[in-house]
């Protein structure tokens, strides 16, 4: 069971700036995942929940605002989705999750 992000770094100007990245599952089952930013104000991350089916993958689009240069990061918690899970937000609140994906986020001048 694994989830991993391509490209694993994400670098926008600090101006604002968007960056696509996917989310691929290695794995043979259905994982389900959440998005957590240290710095919310800045950063706008779609989607925040959601499913990756088995051999898939999800893209995940990194929206930037105008803001001072710094570094920060997002952390991507999956767990093996439930068989019967239509609503990734709802279903998320009911699994543990199994691991977690960084991906440092820096912002150039």
């Amino acid at each position: 069971m694994s989830l991993t992000a391509d490209p694993p770094a994400c670098t926008v100007p600090a101006a604002g700036g968007t960056s696509v990245h996917k989310l691929v599952n290695g794995g043979a089952e259905k994982m389900i995942f959440k998005i957590k930013s240290s710095n919310n104000n800045e950063y706008r991350i779609t989607p925040v929940f959601g499913f990756v089916d088995p051999s898939g993958s999800k893209d995940l689009t990194i929206t930037r605002t105008a803001g001072a240069p710094k570094e920060d990061k997002l952390v991507i918690h999956f767990a093996v989705a439930p068989a019967d899970a239509t609503d990734a937000q709802a279903a998320f609140a009911a699994v543990t999750p199994a691991g977690t994906v960084t991906i440092p986020m820096s912002a150039t001048a």
